[in-house]
């Protein structure tokens, strides 16, 4: 009997060449007479370019070309926003290369091309540019007065939204509670293991363009529709990428002139960024300023939630930037019932680098909100945290559960996940122990976090992305090939970046044709082998691109079955599928799936109608998304005295569906941890009151070490997804989208007697220091 491989805990196939170096990265990629190129960038956030001189550029050692904005602004186009989330929305033009205004620190002015990356940076000090300066707009709240300086002549919001569910007025009319805070999601910056690296070549008449990216499906339209270049003549690959968060989800400038530059000069061009130029040029996260109100009964009961939030989109709308923040529209409810729900959103632009898609993408910022205020709600009421979430959640028996802002959710067991996460965690005993130091006095308080999120993931369904006029499908595509010799291909338009698509789907194909798991090769990332696909984000990989291979795998069975029936001499429907061989029933005659492969390929004896080979595609495009979710306990001490927050405990249940391979499920857990520890304990992209990111090296961007981290105690339950069929829910952002409000709450948590409501993030222990003194000299 074959082991099933859909659950097993497989170590990684793509580990041992990824971990010793032994593969392919874009910065690691050379050409015959290969070129590299340097962009010189604006040192001011905002400026009418007056001149720009390239000559001293030209006449440097080994420059091959130097070039301005202005030389290239007839071919450059402007570089795509795909989500254009209102009929009125403001989309400005977004020239790859600036060549009469920047808008944010870094943008690119000119570049020169030299025979290596080291004489083209010596050679941007040759390059003259006049600036005149204009106000610097870096406020959300103050661009949008009249007076403020407009960022582009249109003005400076980028559209609004609102959506009402339910009777909003009526449910804060007479409440007996209501409570009111405003909450900063600071901006981030994306800090993958491999900065971006391009390299561009062609043969004069075809174009490929190696790059570190999440989405070479999606880009080579892209590319396409901006340069003018035709489709078909361009691949895109993505070698081995390390990282990319939603940050290499993107059409980048350098794409784009990389491309025009290799069209122009006829030769090889490469760039790769350093970690200074990543942090100015990688698009940010979050950045919103997050104004909520709840209506409640004394009891707990949630009436109302009112949502009103400020999107800082950067100086421009890059590819996802204008549907992010609203990816949490439907999601700041959460799991929770109520009368009546009103969200409201405004776009701003400021003269600061653009947002976009990072982990979660506007599924952590909704979570926050709404899990903040269960905690500020429990306290008004005085309630423990659990107890007042218990009594507004969606009970297991109600699934499935269509919610106030017209999600439904297909499965669920919110019960088990937090009952399994409290007794694993000693919530009772902690408790004990809090209230003990607080009767004490200890100057280490300690604080109890809680975080039951679910998150809308799977991003996928067509129909529901058109409604929200995103400007393309969720679909993914899957190939099969069965080879002469039995072993297979599979194809996926799925590109990874670290997330370990070879061995998940090499375990889905091995069940699914009763072959062994290590004679199943996966291809992706190349459009010229792999060439449909709609690429990774949004934790969709599994749920749209495994399903998907699955589909493919299930027709290549089917193919091979009406080959066995003909070679047995029985009808199909006489055979059953067991083990990798098609049997007929009560007898012992049988063929192997590897059988009829080679039968396939020679061709000598096929029946009528029957292909000479068994390979099979798909597309998968769900119905509906799916909905993860768990309980995040968190345990922190906190130095009165200091500031200081340290992580004692972390305890998470997730229910993530069926899954494939547990090790792997367990390695997202923990990076999506870290991360959302990372927002509320460490990271924040500054900007000054002139519009200079302040944050540009790792010595002031403070991104924590597996030292600043606690060990992470994991568990799971199972509610299958019905979405699709292997059951599955996706968990490449859950940690990340759960674990900030539960640290947060645990330092508030561990406050709250001393009068602070809350600490803005991140919470330095400077800023939890003020807090504690600002509430106690009045705050309470």
């Amino acid at each position: 009997m074959t082991v099933q491989e859909v659950g097993r805990p497989r170590k990684r196939k793509e580990d041992a060449r990824l971990l010793t170096g032994r593969t392919q990265w874009t910065d690691n990629l050379t050409r015959p007479g290969m070129l590299h190129v340097t962009f010189l960038r604006s040192p001011m956030a905002h400026a009418r370019i007056t001149r720009v001189d390239v000559s001293g550029a030209r006449g440097m050692p080994g420059v091959v070309a130097a070039f301005s904005g202005s030389d290239l602004a007839a071919e450059q186009g402007s570089l795509p926003c795909a989500w254009p989330v209102t009929e009125d929305i403001v989309i400005p033009d977004h020239p790859p290369m600036a060549h009469s205004e920047v808008r944010y620190v870094g943008e690119a002015v000119a570049c020169v091309i030299a025979t290596d990356r080291y004489r083209a940076a010596d050679a941007l000090e040759a390059i003259e540019v006049d600036y005149e300066p204009l106000p610097a707009v870096v406020d959300m709240t103050r661009a949008l007065e009249a007076d403020s300086p407009k960022v582009h002549e249109a003005g400076n919001k980028a559209y609004e939204m609102q959506v009402n569910f339910g009777d909003i007025e009526a449910a804060f009319r007479d409440a007996p509670v209501v409570i009111d805070r405003t909450f900063v999601q600071q901006r981030l910056i994306p800090s993958a293991m491999e900065p971006r690296a391009i390299l561009a070549d062609t043969d004069g008449e075809s174009f490929t363009l190696w790059t570190s990216t999440q989405i070479p499906h999606v880009l080579r339209v892209m590319l396409a529709v901006v340069t003018g270049i035709p489709e078909h003549r361009i691949r895109v690959i993505a070698p081995d990428v390390g990282g990319g968060f939603g940050s290499k989800l993107q059409v980048t400038a350098e794409e784009v002139l990389c491309l025009l530059l290799a069209r122009r000069l006829g030769k090889p061009v490469k760039w790769t960024e350093s970690r200074s130029e990543g942090n100015l040029t990688v698009h940010h996260g979050r950045d919103q300023l997050q104004h909520v109100r709840v209506a409640a009964d004394a009891d707990g009961r949630l009436r109302g939630l009112q949502v009103r939030l400020l999107a800082d989109m950067g100086a421009y709308l890059m590819l996802l930037t204008p549907g992010v923040p609203l990816l949490g529209a439907t999601m700041c409810n959460a799991i929770y019932k109520m009368d009546a729900y009103e969200f409201s959103c405004a776009g701003v632009f400021t003269t600061k680098m653009p947002t976009d898609a990072y982990r979660g993408a506007g599924r952590p910022e909704a979570t926050f909100l709404i899990e903040r205020m269960m905690d500020e709600l429990a306290a008004a009421v005085r309630m423990d945290p659990l107890e007042v979430r218990k009594r507004n959640w969606i009970r297991h028996e109600e699934f499935p559960f269509t919610t106030i802002s017209g999600l439904t959710y297909d499965s669920g067991n919110y019960e088990a996940a937090t009952d399994r996460a409290m007794s694993m965690f000693g919530y009772d005993k902690l408790r004990a122990e809090q209230a003990d130091r607080r009767d004490r006095g200890d100057p280490v308080q300690l604080g109890i976090g809680v975080s039951t999120y679910t998150e809308m993931c799977g991003l996928a369904p067509s129909r529901l992305l058109a409604a929200a006029n995103f400007g393309a499908g969720g679909w993914e595509h899957g190939s099969v090939r069965m080879l002469a010799t039995g072993k297979v291909e599979v194809i996926t338009g799925s590109s990874p970046h670290g997330q370990g698509h070879v061995t998940s789907w090499s375990q889905i194909v091995a069940d699914a044709l009763g072959v062994p798991f290590e004679d199943v090769a996966v291809l992706h990332g190349d459009t010229a082998i792999a060439p449909k696909g709609m690429d990774t984000y949004g934790s969709r990989s599994l749920v749209i691109g495994g399903v998907a291979v699955l589909k493919a795998a299930e027709k290549v069975r089917e193919k091979a079955r009406k080959l066995a029936a003909y070679m047995l001499e029985c009808s199909p429907d006489d055979l059953e599928f067991e083990d990798g061989a098609f049997k007929v029933r009560g007898t012992e005659s049988s063929k192997t799936i590897q059988e009829l492969a080679y039968a396939a390929f020679t061709a000598h004896d096929l029946p009528e109608g029957v292909e000479a080979r068994l390979d099979s595609d798909a597309t998968f495009d769900p119905e509906n998304y799916s909905f993860p979710h768990g309980t995040h306990l968190c345990a922190v001490e906190v130095d009165t005295e200091t500031g200081k927050a340290h992580i004692r405990s972390y305890v998470a249940v997730d229910d993530i569906g069926k899954v494939v391979n547990p090790m792997i499920v367990n390695g997202q857990l923990h990076g999506g941890i870290a991360q959302g520890i990372a927002q509320a304990l460490f990271e924040e992209g500054v900007y000054d009151s002139e519009g200079n990111l302040v944050t540009t090296t790792m010595a002031d961007y403070l991104l924590p070490s597996a030292s600043d981290l606690p060990n992470f105690t994991l568990d799971r339950t199972e509610s299958p997804a019905t979405s699709n069929p292997l059951g599955a829910k996706g968990v490449g952002e859950a940690g990340t989208i759960a674990s900030t409000p539960a640290v947060v709450n645990a330092i508030v948590d561990a406050l709250r007697p001393r009068g602070v409501q809350d600490v803005r993030m991140p919470c330095t222990p400077e800023r939890v220091w003020r807090a504690i003194q600002s509430a106690e000299g009045g705050g309470r």
